[in-house]
């Protein structure tokens, strides 16, 4: 459904330019949770920005495309590229921002932001529409008084779920969210995962989900990325990759999850992620891997196919994983 192909992405700023995306390749397929995965500053956000063509100074495209199947209004197949992804906001996709404390305008109410998006280019008058909105806040197990209400009045969970109306009232085909539970306490976060699995259950549409919180990708997602300093190197099935991670910064970041009844010693891993400004040649994370040869120094790793629909970029596979053709990378 949402496809990229050989994505790049990068900041100008007057320091130079700092490429936050690398050469991505990545298909999000029909009624899935993606989730996508990395420590902070590794691109998870960017990338999800340029998928949904919110692409402004100094952000920019420096290489590949992004594509969304949608329909049009006579119900046929459509292709959109960048920079025409931000036709069909709300109604093919749409954006759960991260921060939902500073996302809402807070001099309008709840009920006038709703109506500006779930009544957009629908003819309905405002009675009609504030029915329908207040039954799906009954839906998502939301309070009536919270459509009356000023953004500042509602708690912090309480305003990401709002958000979370926001952006699921018109059935989009596909929702990307940005770090739906940070700053949330446990008991709320599970409230918000909850809302995200009904929410995509409801629509039968597919949903992106960024988080550096590994435990939520595991409670929500089917199908997992994970980034580190701009690439995707690893990609899969959730539970195979938390299963049988492939590539040794998966293996580490999985390792270091604690686990009921697992008394060992956690370890993080050592030293800190290469500048996005002047990245190294070869494997962005040899400096950091205990594995790493001569040629992780020197060379790009490409990804091979180490299970079904289970992708990684590393040299060790070599001779363990299939290699990809040109056509599959694509």
């Amino acid at each position: 459904m949402l496809k990229l192909t050989g994505l790049s992405a990068r900041y100008d700023t007057v320091d130079g330019y700092v490429n936050a995306v690398d050469g991505v390749n990545l298909l999000i397929k029909r009624n899935e949770i993606f989730g996508i995965a990395g420590e902070s500053g590794c691109g998870k956000s960017t990338l999800l920005k340029v998928m949904y063509d919110l692409v402004t100074f100094p952000l920019e495209i420096s290489g590949g495309e992004v594509s969304l199947e949608s329909r049009d209004k006579q119900g046929g197949a459509v292709t959109l590229h960048s920079g025409e992804i931000s036709k069909s906001w709300w109604n093919t996709i749409s954006y759960i921002p991260q921060g939902a404390m500073h996302v809402m305008n807070p001099v309008i109410r709840v009920r006038d932001q709703f109506y500006d998006t779930a009544g957009r280019g629908k003819k309905t008058n405002k009675k009609e529409l504030r029915n329908r909105i207040i039954a799906y806040f009954k839906e998502l197990e939301l309070p009536e008084e919270a459509f009356d209400a000023y953004p500042h009045q509602l708690s912090g969970g309480m305003r990401q779920r709002v958000l979370i109306a926001l952006a699921t009232i018109s059935s989009p085909e596909i929702v990307l969210a940005d770090e739906p539970t940070t700053a949330l306490d446990v008991v709320v976060q599970r409230g918000i995962l909850t809302m995200l699995k009904r929410a995509q259950k409801r629509m039968g549409n597919s949903m992106v989900i960024v988080s550096h919180d590994m435990g939520v990708h595991y409670q929500i997602t089917s199908r997992l990325g994970i980034m580190y300093a701009g690439k995707l190197i690893e990609s899969g099935p959730t539970m195979e990759i938390f299963d049988r991670p492939a590539h040794p910064y998966a293996r580490m970041l999985i390792a270091a999850l604690p686990r009921i009844g697992d008394n060992s010693q956690k370890e993080g891993i050592p030293g800190t992620p290469p500048s996005l400004r002047n990245p190294p040649a070869g494997c962005r994370f040899a400096a950091r891997c205990p594995d790493a040869v001569e040629r992780c120094k020197a060379e790009d790793p490409p990804s091979f196919a180490v299970g079904d629909d289970h992708l990684a970029a590393c040299h060790l596979l070599a001779g363990k994983g299939r290699s990809l053709s040109a056509a599959e990378v694509q």
